[in-house]
């Protein structure tokens, strides 16, 4: 269940991040909207770089869950 759980979490971070990611570029390089993220939320170029760290960090926690080492079941 760990396994299948850190796989999903590190899937959305990677989604988030990327989304994120983009979004910065594109107002801060281009003057333009891409990715779906700016049709939630309309926010300043420097906040897209917070859901970047956010899409980090669900990264990091799944890729931490899915190396935790398995539990010890007592019978």
């Amino acid at each position: 269940m760990r396994t299948t759980i850190g796989y999903t979490v590190e899937s959305i971070g990677y989604v988030i991040g990327a989304q994120g990611l983009v979004s910065f570029v594109s107002q801060t390089f281009f003057g333009t909207e891409w990715g779906w993220l700016h049709k939630l939320v309309d926010r300043p170029s420097a906040a897209y770089l917070g859901v970047v760290v956010v899409g980090l960090a669900l990264v990091l926690g799944g890729v931490k869950t899915r190396k935790a080492p398995p539990r010890q079941e007592f019978a």
